[in-house]
């Protein structure tokens, strides 16, 4: 099975140049947590509610007049549609993430793999929830206590 077969197509996304506060009402609006962000048609990073609250709002930074490009995360990880699927949760398992966007060869946002997208449409459901586990796993431990 590959990722095409499973991921969500034709994902929402957000330009570099949006204000932190039109991507938190987007997310708000659709009911995500991770918003893809493309320059042009290009993926160049993602962020997620965690980050605006953390990297943004904690900070104090005028959320109206920043553009989501200074808080988002751009060392990506990403799979192409016919990546094998146990090879992209192998992925998520190592680097602890439980989105990966999918690109084509060009580097266009094709799709979003998620966690959900395994458990609920695998036909191996042991190994989403083995992926979930060590996703869920702190990667500071000493921080879980």
């Amino acid at each position: 099975m590959n990722v095409s077969d499973i991921m969500t197509k034709n994902p929402e996304s957000a330009q570099v140049t949006d204000s932190i506060m039109n991507i938190a009402s987007m997310m708000r609006d659709i009911d995500v947590g991770f918003m893809p962000i493309l320059d042009g048609n290009i993926l160049i990073g993602v962020v997620t509610d965690r980050d605006i609250v953390i990297r943004a709002v904690a900070d104090g930074m005028d959320i109206e007049n920043t553009s989501v490009g200074e808080i988002m995360s751009s060392d990506l990880h990403v799979v192409s549609p016919d990546t094998d699927l146990d090879e992209a949760a192998h992925i998520m398992e190592e680097f602890k993430i439980r989105r990966l966007p999918v690109v084509d060869q060009d580097g266009l946002l094709v799709g979003i793999l998620s966690l959900g997208d395994i458990a609920v449409r695998s036909q191996n459901i042991e190994e989403a929830g083995e992926v979930l586990e060590q996703v869920s796993e702190p990667s500071r431990p000493e921080m879980a206590a």
